[in-house]
Parts: C-alpha cells; structure tokens; sequence
C-alpha cells in the first residue's frame, strides 16, 4: 500500500488512488455541424431519479465539449465487453470523423448513440458546471436504452476487464436513503 501525504497531492498519485475504483466505460457522442462527435470516458454517473439526471465529466480541453455544449444534448453508451476496441478508438486523438469509421450508429432521443451498447441514455444540457480542469455536464434524460443482459466492459487500474464470472449474484436493491 502506498501513502501519499501533505498538502498538494501530486496528479499521478490522485489518477492512480481512484483507479483503485472499477467502473463501466462509456463513449459520449454528440451531433456536431460536421457529423457525430464522440469519447471514451468512465467519468459519468447518476445523479437523481427524481428529475432523472447524470453527470459526464469532460476535460475543459475536450474537442468534444465543444460541440455538447453548442448542440445542448449527448448520449452516453455504455459499452459492452465485446466493445473494447471501441473504446480504445474513442479514446484516440484522431479526427471524430476517423473515430466513426465502421461506428453503426442508434438514434436515441435524437442523439446519435452507439448501436449495440449496453445501454445507450440521451439527455439535454441541465447544468454546466466548472471544476478545476474538467467541466461537469449535467443531462436530463430524454430517452434510455438498455439490454439487461449485457456484459459491461470494466476499467480498473488503467486496464480493461470484465467481470468475473462465478461471481455471486448482488444484494437486493437498497431502498429509502440507501440509495444514492
């Protein structure tokens, strides 16, 4: 185990504590003057149920954000394992137009998502809020699709992976103020 202390922790240290946490990947497409727009991200999540809202978190930097904040919607695509080189090109530097090659395309909610995901949620531009060197994005979900079945592709400690699979079945959702 590793301890970093003092006032300032350095960026690497900070990028390697929270890769310690598993997430799902996802690419974030827009629709763009020029075509479809789009990025490999783990930084988004829900934020209510009650409007339904999530959250992607975008580098300040991003080409993408750009154009999610001129066209004032996303879809987020979940990926499924089957669907890592995909999130490899999502994740290059290229050209959007390079990224879409051979991309099938879903509608969803009027937003161009990625056809096959996981699942794929639409939302419109609630709230832009700044943070440091990312921009937080939140949607209202317009429109959701999903196939419960999917295998999700995971991203852990800069690698992807999937889960395991004799892994015990989860405890029952939480109810009241369990669920977050």
């Amino acid at each position: 185990m590793s301890d970093v202390e003092g006032r300032v922790v350095e960026s690497r240290a900070f990028r390697d504590a929270f890769g310690a946490f598993a997430t799902g990947v996802a690419v974030v497409t827009a629709q763009g003057p020029d075509g479809p727009v789009g990025l490999t991200t783990n930084a988004v999540t829900s934020v209510s149920l009650d409007p339904p809202l999530f959250l992607v978190c975008f580098a300040t930097s991003s080409r993408t954000l750009e154009v999610v904040r001129d066209a004032g919607a996303l879809a987020v695509s979940v990926l499924r394992h089957s669907q890592e080189p995909m999130a490899v090109a999502f994740a290059s530097k290229h050209d959007h137009a390079v990224k879409f090659q051979g991309i099938a395309l879903a509608d969803v909610g009027g937003v161009p998502a990625i056809a096959g995901a996981a699942t794929a949620v639409s939302g419109t531009i609630d709230e832009l809020v700044h943070a440091g060197d990312h921009d937080i994005v939140i949607c209202r979900a317009t429109a959701i699709q999903f196939d419960e079945d999917a295998e999700p592709l995971l991203f852990h400690r800069g690698r992807f992976g999937a889960l395991a699979a004799e892994a015990a079945p989860g405890p029952e959702e939480p109810s009241g103020d369990d669920v977050a």
